[in-house]
């Protein structure tokens, strides 16, 4: 069984979150965890902005600071800034991001 925790892994200062992202989509949403082919866990995010001069990467911004109770500020793209695949990383303490996304992820 996956869980979107998985996909986020401790780093200096915080923790690097793997994401899989559609942009596009009817909704923004956090839709749960998916193993990627390299075998990786990443945390499935859909967002309505269109991948067009960063506006997907600051709705998933947007909602993933939303879902873990840190603001945009604490939030970057470490990897991946124009694919689906990217890396984030968020400041903050890994126990307390790690528990905020599972109450964020619980529902699914």
């Amino acid at each position: 069984m996956l869980f979107a925790s998985d996909a986020l892994t401790a780093a200096p200062g915080g923790a690097r979150l793997a994401v899989r992202l559609t942009p596009r989509a009817r909704r923004d949403a956090i839709e749960g965890a998916v193993r990627e082919a390299d075998g990786q866990t990443s945390l499935r995010v859909a967002v309505s902005a269109p991948p067009v001069d960063g506006k997907a990467n600051d709705a998933l911004i947007a909602l993933v600071a939303s879902s873990l109770g840190v603001t945009k500020g604490a939030i970057s793209v470490a990897a991946g800034a124009s694919g689906r695949r990217k890396l984030l990383f968020v400041a903050g303490e890994v126990a307390l991001l790690r528990s905020r996304l599972r109450l964020a992820t619980d529902a699914l």
